[in-house]
């Protein structure tokens, strides 16, 4: 764990944030290694991009900028007569759009990380979607992220928690 932490502080503009992607990608992926492109959340099938995404936004709620945001929806929406008098209906109309200005903007910056940490060798990245699978994206192909390298000792961390997990609550009555 100690140099995967330090390959990813090497590797990265933004090591934290890399390492919680690391982190979010190996909580989902197959037993390979591999996530993506759709993953199973809250009973329906998500985007492996957008749920990462979701995933990381309350990482920046208490954001100087993020609040800002949520002032110019606000103010754009009242302007346009959009926002609705009901003060309930008015703030989830807010969060949806501020949740999807930020998910835009999270892909960017998922993007960035995930492009460094694939030159370090630790994902590796293709698409996978409509007719055949691609090293580059397009034509209705979403992408998987495999981890690859040091980052693999997240899975094994995950693995051991897991069986750990299922042992909890249980009695060995011998």
């Amino acid at each position: 764990m100690a140099a995967l932490l330090d390959q990813v502080a090497h590797a990265s503009s933004r090591p934290r944030y890399a390492f919680m992607v690391l982190s979010l990608i190996a909580e989902i992926a197959r037993p390979d290694g591999s996530a993506g492109p759709f993953i199973s959340f809250d009973g329906r099938s998500i985007l492996l991009r957008d749920w990462l995404c979701d995933a990381l936004t309350p990482m920046g709620t208490r954001d100087p900028k993020r609040q800002a945001l949520t002032e110019r929806i606000r103010s754009e929406l009242t302007r346009l007569g959009k926002l609705p008098d009901d003060p309930q209906a008015a703030c989830a109309m807010i969060d949806e759009e501020v949740r999807e200005r930020v998910r835009t903007s999270g892909k960017t910056n998922l993007s960035r990380a995930v492009s460094e940490l694939v030159k370090e060798g630790l994902i590796r990245r293709h698409y996978q979607g409509f007719r055949v699978d691609h090293h580059n994206r397009g034509a209705q192909r979403h992408v998987v992220y495999t981890l690859t390298g040091r980052a693999r000792c997240l899975m094994t961390r995950r693995e051991a928690r897991s069986m750990r997990d299922s042992r909890q609550g249980q009695l060995a009555l011998n």
